[in-house]
């Protein structure tokens, strides 16, 4: 008998790995069963910001991926566009870019085979992740418009604000708890307003906690306000069939929603740390509602889902979930 001819494997190379996102990526990778044929391509330290350097690495990748402040991360396409690479971006650079597919596989039927063919893929951000995936699906059935006034609070560790706000809090301690983008200009915006389906910006208020990693995003809604006056249990089941618990190729999904006897009056921001799923609830009382969505600002809001995203764009199948 033959010796079994074993398939290529997808060389990956990241541009930026010694970012939070970068070296979260690779740990992810390189955690991967055997069966996941990744090769992970490695830069000299002393040539990550060689321009030669890195287009060379980006000829014999088969996909790079940029976790880099968006200035580099637009240079960095320009760079390597003649390289033949496909590219796979986690900054915000290229979101709502023409060209460009969003990387949210449960965005809508068909999201996943789009990134699976796609040169260029946008890896969605962590809180526009959880606001798009509880806004999309109540839009799209009607029962909030397009031009309804939408209001947006969450919360975040510290991991997400890179290496320089995680030294801060393990020297400092804290603060405990920080309002941030008083502005109302916050970089996730356009991109929950595209993928929303939203005529409007919503406003949005972003939080930082004394926790490393995890994340709750929050909508508040008045129900008999909205068309139709819906219940709790309208939204709930809108959001169920948006979301099955399985992937069209039977793998298991990142998104679940929790049904009402699981929901509770109480929710930790930091109870899915290192897990690559994400969880959405519907909570209400008194024509009244609260739209939540919790998950690791890390994992399913940036490495975790790049890593999905990188197994999808290499044709292969997804592995279990991690958490």
């Amino acid at each position: 008998m033959g010796s079994r001819i074993l398939p290529r494997k997808t060389r990956v190379f990241i541009d930026g790995e010694a970012g939070t996102t970068g070296l979260g990526i690779r740990q992810r990778l390189e955690a991967l069963p055997a069966s996941c044929a990744i090769e992970c391509l490695k830069i000299h330290p002393g040539l990550r910001k060689d321009p030669e350097a890195r287009f060379a690495m980006m000829e014999q990748a088969d996909i790079t991926v940029l976790c880099l402040p968006d200035d580099a991360a637009r240079e960095a396409v320009a760079l390597g566009e003649g390289s033949g690479t496909r590219f796979l971006d986690a900054s915000t650079a290229h979101r709502v870019s023409k060209g460009w597919v969003y990387g949210l596989p449960e965005l809508e039927s068909g999201q996943a085979g789009r990134i699976r063919h796609a040169r260029h893929v946008s890896n969605p951000g962590c809180y526009a992740t959880g606001a798009i995936a509880l806004l999309r699906p109540l839009v799209q059935a009607g029962v909030l418009p397009a031009e309804a006034a939408v209001s947006i609070n969450a919360v975040s560790g510290y991991s997400g604000g890179g290496k320089k706000m995680i030294e801060a809090h393990a020297r400092d301690g804290g603060p405990a708890f920080k309002l941030y983008g008083l502005d109302l200009q916050h970089k996730h915006l356009p991109e929950i307003t595209q993928y929303s389906g939203l005529a409007h910006q919503p406003l949005f208020v972003p939080s930082v906690g004394h926790f490393p990693q995890g994340m709750i995003v929050s909508i508040p809604l008045h129900l008999v306000h909205l068309p139709g006056c819906p219940s709790v249990s309208d939204l709930r089941r809108i959001l169920q069939e948006a979301y099955p618990n399985e992937t069209p190729d039977g793998a298991e999904s990142a998104v679940r929603v929790i049904h009402a006897d699981e929901t509770g009056t109480e929710l930790l921001a930091d109870s899915l740390a290192g897990d690559d799923r994400m969880e959405l609830r519907v909570h209400g009382h008194g024509g009244q509602a609260v739209l939540t969505a919790r998950l690791d600002n890390l994992g399913k809001g940036a490495s975790g889902a790049a890593v999905r995203n990188l197994l999808l764009m290499s044709g292969q199948p997804l592995p279990p979930l991690t958490g």
